[in-house]
């Protein structure tokens, strides 16, 4: 294949997480930087790569069917490159698998990932650049573009170091790995200059952030807060998002730090998994569903306004009948806002995987619904209560000429969003909440954000 004289021209596809979206975004940035172009499709591209999933089954069939479809889809002539969390744990059993894709590269080999296109592609620029020493140089050293959106995810960990019995993620992502909040400010600054507005800070385990690099480790003074204090006067920087709070690390100064900074929102994104505390055990997790409430009341203390989302494991191995009635008495007890619920996936190389009792698929679906049935009643009701409210948006997008946005109370592509009657997007409005359809809200713009 012959290049264009411009540099051969690359289209990438990202499944699963916001932290595989920031991974996307540094190799794209420094795929710029060396010459590559982005193609306008999938079928103009030179090379097709697609950023795969691994967390849990449903994840891995949707990576292997996006290869499988790129590899119909592409230019004869051109070029499939498999990355991300699959390609990590599974790239011998991938190159085997999949004759389609010409290269399986996981997170610990991006540093190969330029030199690799290169050879495919017959691409031979005069290129001087230091070599990179590993996955966290290669991509946290680079500038990312611009998002398409108003905001954008910052990764400021990798990998983690809880046990959970049900999670394969340190299996194949390591021990966390925080950057240095140097590092994470100037990223910070380079998207509020370019105009993003909110920024979501990411990671595996956010409220654990800096232990490995010197934080202290009795609570007093996390380093989750240090870093917040830090990154907070950047200017541009209009809300700060937080992404998956461990809540045995949710400590009264981070609670403080939250609730009385105003770029932070008053949003706490809590991995409770589930309620009762013998399966809470089992999965290696801190806390009961009483332990959970009594966090809750000090959040809300702290906080009255504050919203809570977090996330549930259905059919845990042994989970009973009883199991599942406490944790719909904790939701509604909890009152979260926002919840969402997933069957357990048995992970290969983690032990709830081999744990007996395994719950049958069909009980786990019954049992996701009871439960989301309960939860979107609770979400609707909590959503109608804001009714009267004026609240500060961002508009994300204008869709079929209706503006959408979303106040702190909405994390971008989980939560529902507020349609509103006028806003462009990227513009910081004021608007009066009037109504709400299930998850989503109604605004009247009074007039642009203080």
């Amino acid at each position: 294949m012959t290049p264009p004289p411009n540099g051969p021209t690359v289209w990438l596809t990202t499944l699963g997480c916001s932290k595989n979206q920031v991974d996307s975004d540094k190799v794209t940035a420094m795929l710029d930087g060396a010459g590559y172009a982005a193609a306008a499709t999938a079928e103009d591209a030179d090379v097709v790569m697609v950023n795969t999933c691994a967390f849990i089954e449903a994840a891995r069939q949707e990576s292997i069917d996006t290869i499988l479809e790129a590899a119909e889809t592409k230019r004869e002539d051109a070029r499939l490159v498999v990355l991300g969390c699959m390609a990590q744990r599974y790239e011998t059993e991938l190159v085997e698998a999949l004759p389609e894709a010409d290269a399986v590269i996981g997170l610990d080999r991006y540093t190969e990932l330029v030199d690799r296109l290169d050879t495919m592609t017959n691409w031979q620029p005069i290129r001087i650049r230091p070599a990179p020493t590993s996955h966290m140089d290669i991509l946290y050293q680079v500038k990312r573009p611009t998002p398409s959106t108003p905001f954008a995810y910052v990764k400021v960990a990798e990998g983690c170091d809880k046990p959970c019995t049900f999670c394969a993620i340190p299996l194949f992502r390591g021990k966390q790995r925080s950057r240095s909040p140097v590092n994470i400010r100037e990223e910070i600054a380079s998207l509020t200059e370019a105009g993003v507005g909110e920024i979501v800070l990411v990671a595996q385990d956010l409220a654990a952030y800096g232990r490995d690099i010197g934080a202290p480790s009795d609570g007093t003074t996390p380093g989750i807060v240090d870093l917040l204090r830090f990154v907070t006067d950047v200017d541009g920087l209009r809300r700060l998002r937080l992404y998956y709070l461990y809540p045995r690390e949710i400590r009264p100064a981070l609670i403080e730090e939250m609730a009385g900074n105003p770029r932070i929102a008053d949003y706490f994104d809590l991995s409770l998994q589930h309620a009762s505390a013998p399966l809470l055990r089992a999965m290696k997790r801190p806390g009961s569903g009483s332990k959970h409430l009594e966090l809750i009341e000090r959040i809300r203390d702290a906080a009255p306004q504050a919203t809570l989302r977090s996330s549930f494991i259905v059919g845990f191995p042994g989970e009973t009948d009883a199991d599942v009635e406490q944790l719909a008495e904790f939701l509604d007890a909890a009152q979260l806002d926002w919840a969402g619920f997933f069957p357990f996936s048995p992970e290969e190389g983690t032990p709830a995987a081999e744990f007996e009792a395994q719950v049958p698929e069909p009980e786990k679906q019954e049992r996701l619904r009871y439960l989301h049935s309960i939860q979107e009643d609770i979400t609707t009701s909590r959503n109608l209560a804001q009714r009267g409210r004026i609240l500060d948006v961002l508009v994300d997008q204008v869709e079929s000429d209706q503006p959408v946005g979303r106040s702190y109370r909405e994390a971008p592509e989980i939560d529902g969003v507020i349609l509103l009657d006028r806003g462009a997007p990227g513009q910081w409005v004021r608007a009066e909440i009037t109504g709400g359809y299930g998850t989503d809200l109604v605004g009247e713009v009074v007039g642009g954000a203080a």
